[in-house]
């Protein structure tokens, strides 16, 4: 029982107590003086005082864990007015055992995209950084007896991590760990575990707060007040992803879907060479759950209402590169998404992969506005939900990168109402192909919004 006191009492004596210096400190000049110059603000009008910088942009981007991930350091030299929303059906690596073990929501890409966005100005923002984005060896024995080290305080890992902390920090690990421990009918493999997925998970359990566990790690990890990490359904219950092809066959979690593993808890290979094709397109994304019956059902979750309120008020809608249906499509399908989107005037873009994966092979680029449209019109499922809006009320812009492989089929986006193509500058990364330059990426989206 004294073990199982150690995280809310350290909690208790140690949340009121953190540095508060960095919480509240303005981004760095450099972001407000790219947006003034994309901006162009009026040379013309002349006053006894000058003018107030005009307010940086507000966006709210779809996306998953992983390929947005490469240009959110960028994105923080435009803005840290982004709203990010993530889906919580990720069932893939250490997650899938935190889940399979302690149930609840998928905090993987949540997880995944905090540590980007936090702080790394100072020498105990990097060790807090690295301690976080740890992951275990993928040797069972190894990864628990390493894991013992940092529960315990002892690994090398918490040096130039302050008391505080450190306190702090590792009171949600204990806890955790405390969890694990109660249900000894569950042997928990930590092979390939994330520490920032077992401390979010620590403080989701103590605090029955999916939101109050991301409002944790966002101050511990020192986000920046105006970034917000959003799961699109705030829960604490599990949800798996299933999707329905056009021939008929359903598909029940969103590695299935994806990109298929052996059960082994070794990172996951999302290049479309690794991964059996699909027998045909996917036809649509749902929520199954198992709360109030024994086996899996189609459920409709509610859409967080913190992201309906971001929808309505962003300057600029981003549905990001990513895995179309397993990463994106998640986010739309829920209630009063597309209803607020198709409401809205402002720039929605759609940022185009530069590559295919399983998904969405032989897709041309109409085929993604398609799918989009679709999602967000709920066309297939319950039909007293679905709606009939155009694509052009969901995407007004494309972004392609330059040599990618998906086809741009000009004419089919015309028939659609997408008359704005832009093509990007890209690299190549070796592990996925065609990528986008993020620094030519956020100049594009700056452009966009300043004129």
């Amino acid at each position: 029982m004294a073990d199982r006191c150690l995280g809310p009492s350290l909690c208790n004596n140690k949340l009121l107590h953190w540095p508060t210096t960095h919480f509240a400190s303005p981004p760095p000049s450099s972001s407000r003086s790219l947006w003034v110059s994309m901006a162009s603000p009026r040379s013309h009008y002349s006053a006894p005082a000058p003018e107030p910088r005009p307010a940086r942009p507000s966006l709210l981007v779809f996306s998953g864990g992983t390929a947005f991930n490469g240009v959110v350091e960028e994105l923080k030299r435009l803005t840290t007015r982004v709203a990010h929303v993530l889906p919580v059906s990720d069932d893939g690596g250490s997650t899938a055992e935190i889940v399979r073990v302690l149930g609840g929501p998928a905090v993987g890409d949540i997880r995944s995209r905090c540590l980007r966005l936090s702080d790394q100005s100072t020498s105990e923002a990097l060790s807090v950084r690295r301690l976080l984005g740890h992951r275990l060896p993928l040797d069972p024995k190894r990864a628990k007896s390493e894991w013992y080290d940092v529960v315990e305080g002892d690994h090398s890992l918490w040096d130039g991590v302050s008391i505080p902390y450190r306190e702090t920090i590792r009171a949600f690990l204990v806890y955790f760990q405390n969890e694990i421990l109660r249900r000894p009918n569950e042997s928990f493999c930590f092979s390939n575990g994330s520490i920032g997925n077992f401390f979010f998970a620590g403080a989701r359990i103590f605090f029955q707060s999916l939101d109050a566990a991301i409002f944790l790690f966002s101050r511990v990890s020192e986000i920046p007040s105006e970034s917000l990490v959003l799961p699109v359904i705030s829960t604490n219950d599990r949800l798996t992803l299933g999707c329905e092809l056009l021939d008929g066959t359903v598909i029940r979690g969103q590695n299935e879907i994806s990109h298929p593993t052996t059960g082994t808890m070794e990172p996951v290979k999302k290049e479309c060479s690794s991964s059996p094709a699909l027998s045909s397109r996917i036809k649509r994304v749902f929520y199954l759950s198992r709360e109030g019956t024994n086996s899996l059902h189609e459920v409709y979750p509610s859409a967080n209402p913190a992201v309906l309120d971001q929808l309505r008020s962003v300057d600029c809608i981003v549905y990001a590169m990513g895995s179309l249906f397993t990463s994106i499509c998640p986010s739309l399908v829920l209630l009063g998404i597309g209803e607020i989107i198709s409401s809205r005037t402002c720039p929605k873009v759609l940022l185009m992969n530069g590559s295919y994966d399983r998904e969405t092979s032989g897709f041309s680029a109409s085929c993604f506005v398609t799918a989009i449209t679709d999602a967000l019109n709920r066309t297939y499922g319950n039909s007293n939900n679905s709606l009939e809006n155009l694509p052009s009320q969901y995407i007004n812009t494309l972004f392609v990168p330059k040599d990618g492989a998906i086809p741009v089929d000009i004419e089919n986006l015309s028939a659609r109402g997408i008359l704005k193509v832009v093509v990007v500058d890209s690299i190549h990364d070796p592990k996925v192909g065609v990528v986008y330059d993020p620094k030519s990426l956020i100049q594009a989206l700056a452009n966009l919004m300043g004129g």
